[in-house]
């Protein structure tokens, strides 16, 4: 390798680590302080779990949690749903509306969270849809559908066509062979699609602060209130958990990815 080379690797690999240890320092630090002891954030005395505790007996907390677990189950269902019927039905249209249909699809990644939030917001009180838990639920519905969505087709285009020709030759009905052969061979996909639904809705809090009416606090918009009063190691606490979830959700979703990637290889391989 030339000088030249070698010094602009070295450079690559510092400014990637610079840009690593300026996202990843902050979280580890909250992580940290969420086990001091001491009712000052910054002021580090000795371990304790006292905050976790207070955090598991907070009843605010608590029912902002269920919210939070209300509504992104609920909009991981019907925005999977939805969003599983658009892939089989894009992968049947013309390439023509296909390109189109899926810049739809796709259109709530590009559109800033501010502005669908207060689109869904004037929408909801134009039509006298009541706030709360309900309204909640529409609105991440709405932008859960591409995270659900692009796994699924994305499963969907590596299947291989043969599978459903021979379904076809065996007289499987359309029902028939959507039910037996496509969805199973899509399970893969349809998981992944639902789990970064889920912890994007999860972890939504700008649209869910216009959205959201009274009794309808998540835990994004709960954090948030704590946070205006100042950071408690409550609230550290409180992060240091979510955050925990947030990781479990995430890795679950890249091994069911790496999972069916692996089965698709051993599948062609055989």
């Amino acid at each position: 390798m030339s000088r030249h080379a070698l010094l602009r690797s070295r450079v690559g690999a510092t400014t990637t680590s610079l840009a690593l240890l300026f996202l990843y320092l902050p979280i580890l630090t909250l992580v940290v302080l969420s086990f001091n002891d001491n009712d000052l954030t910054t002021i580090w005395t000795t371990a304790s779990t006292k905050w976790y505790a207070a955090v598991m007996q907070n009843d605010d907390m608590l029912r902002a949690t269920k919210n939070s677990l209300i509504v992104a189950c609920s909009a991981t269902f019907f925005a999977t749903c939805i969003s599983t019927l658009a892939a089989l039905g894009l992968a049947r249209t013309g390439d023509g509306t296909k390109l189109w249909m899926e810049g739809l699809v796709g259109l709530p990644l590009l559109v800033p969270e501010i502005v669908t939030a207060v689109a869904l917001l004037i929408l909801f009180v134009m039509i006298g849809f009541p706030l709360g838990l309900a309204s909640v639920v529409v609105a991440h519905t709405v932008f859960c559908i591409p995270f659900a969505y692009y796994p699924i087709k994305s499963r969907l285009a590596s299947l291989d066509p043969s599978l459903m020709e021979a379904a076809s030759d065996l007289y499987a009905s359309p029902r028939r062979r959507l039910f037996r052969v496509e969805l199973p061979l899509l399970r893969a996909g349809i998981l992944a699609g639902a789990l970064l639904a889920f912890i994007s809705s999860l972890g939504d809090f700008v649209i869910t602060y216009f959205v959201a009416g009274p009794g309808a606090t998540t835990l994004p918009v709960y954090i948030f209130g704590l946070i205006r009063l100042g950071v408690t190691p409550e609230v550290n606490a409180l992060s240091a958990i979510f955050l925990l979830g947030s990781v479990i959700m995430i890795s679950l979703a890249f091994m069911v990815i790496q999972g069916a990637s692996q089965q698709q290889k051993k599948g062609n391989a055989s």
